[in-house]
């Protein structure tokens, strides 16, 4: 058991790390997007890595204190902000912005970190010996590919403003 709860230790410390890691990333790209969507998605994104470390450092301690992995509920990021923010945006949206490559590659490198993060997350619910521990990862793995995903509008987004408008409002013509 003790070699357990080292090995659970080490893996929230490494999550904890990245975590911190994903926030400042994310808060610097909020800061230098000249986008007002890439402004708002990427504050939100560096919320939603806040919200993870404070949870993996609540279940740090309490592996530390108590000798067990503590049941924690996760709720899933507000999918409805990230809409709400496309949708604001396109009502202001001029027919022909030009998406800058150095915002293409901020998204890019977000993608990567949020696949890796994910990857990390799936193999820690794969090799967990406790259940809330396997559901915990298997949620947090879920929720950045949900990140992952809102980095893919983003980046559909600022490629082609009306494109993404008509796949993600689902406009068409019904002939009646």
């Amino acid at each position: 058991m003790k070699d357990e709860q080292a090995k659970a230790s080490e893996a929230l410390q490494f999550a904890i790390q990245m975590e911190i890691d994903g926030k400042e990333y994310y808060q610097k790209a909020s800061q230098e997007s000249d986008n007002k969507v890439g402004k708002e998605l990427f504050q939100w994104l560096a919320t939603e890595e806040d919200k993870h470390r404070q949870r993996f450092e609540e279940i740090f301690e309490a592996i530390k204190n108590r000798n067990s992995w503590p049941e924690i509920n996760i709720q899933p990021g507000k999918r409805e902000k990230l809409n709400t923010i496309f949708s604001k945006a396109m009502e202001a949206a001029a027919p022909n912005i030009k998406a800058p490559s150095a915002e293409l590659d901020v998204i890019a490198k977000a993608m990567e970190m949020e696949t890796k993060t994910q990857d990390f997350y799936k193999h820690q619910g794969d090799k967990a010996i406790f259940d809330a521990e396997k559901n915990f990862y298997e949620d947090l793995a879920a929720e950045e590919r949900g990140h992952y995903l809102a980095l893919v509008d983003y980046r559909e987004y600022i490629i082609d403003p009306q494109g993404w408008l008509r796949t993600n409002e689902h406009h068409s013509l019904d002939g009646g």
